[in-house]
Parts: structure tokens; sequence; C-alpha cells
């Protein structure tokens, strides 16, 4: 399959890709990978059956610039790409601390876990009001499981 580059504003990349995928998916373009290189700032890469379908999967949304005008070989962005299996340890009602960011050493109890997203929910525990905060996984740490949900 083709692979196009897709020039983007820097630093928008995660905002393109978002709305190139949910504007793919809900029109039914065949896109069948979309792909941000870390390191590589204004650019993602569009993985579709033509040149046609990758352009119509960006048409109107923000930040997108437009397409390179030549196909990218896989060969070009292999070196870019790593495959990461990450095991997710965290279950929902753990006791996690915030290891960084502005609630860093908080405690809070998890919530809600979205693996797709790599975000976990976590309400502060020393909070006087129980507020929802979304931080990514890589951002805590297991302190303590509940005992009901070990057995």
């Amino acid at each position: 399959m083709p692979i196009y580059a897709l020039r983007t504003t820097a630093n928008r990349e995660d905002q393109v890709l978002d709305f190139v995928a949910s504007n793919a998916q809900k029109k039914g373009f065949n896109v069948f990978c979309i792909i941000r290189p870390h390191g590589l700032r204004g650019y993602i890469f569009i993985e579709s059956e033509n040149r046609e379908t990758a352009e119509e999967s960006f048409h109107g949304v923000p930040y997108a610039r437009g397409l390179l005008p030549n196909e990218i070989q896989y060969q070009e962005i292999e070196k870019m790409l790593e495959q990461v299996k990450t095991q997710v340890n965290i279950q929902k009602n753990d006791i996690v601390e915030i290891i960084s960011g502005p609630f860093a050493r908080e405690k809070a109890k998890v919530t809600r876990i979205n693996l797709q997203k790599e975000e976990i929910v976590v309400e502060l525990l020393e909070a006087a009001v129980p507020i929802p905060i979304t931080v990514k996984l890589d951002s805590v740490k297991v302190i303590r499981r509940d005992e009901k949900e070990e057995e």
C-alpha cells in the first residue's frame, strides 16, 4: 500500500492525526494506518489505497497543509518507527502516585483506563471535591491496590 507524507503545522501533529482518523472513519475511507513518528515535526504519514483517498481524508482538517508530491517508501520511515508492547498493570480503584506534571507527588484513585490513548482518569485523594483528571499512563505509578481486587 502506498504511504503519503502529510505536511502539518509544527507541534500540531497529534491534532491533525486525530482529525484525519475520525474523518476517515466517519466517511469510510480506506485509510489503513496513520503514523506520527516521534522526533519528526511537521509531518504525519498516511497509508491508504491511493492518493485521492489520502487527500480526501484530510480535506477540511485544520493545520493540515498538504501531501508531498511523491509516495514514501516504507524503508524510508522504518528507522523512525519502533514497535512498543506496553504491559499495563493498572486497574480501576488502584491508588497511584502522579510522578510528573503539575500534580506531581499527589496520590489519586484510578476511576477509568483508556488503553488506546494510553491515558487514565484519576481523582485526587486529598482534594476537597473529587475532580476527574486525565493523565498519561507513564506519568503514574501504582502504590497500593485494593485487596478486594486481588482476590
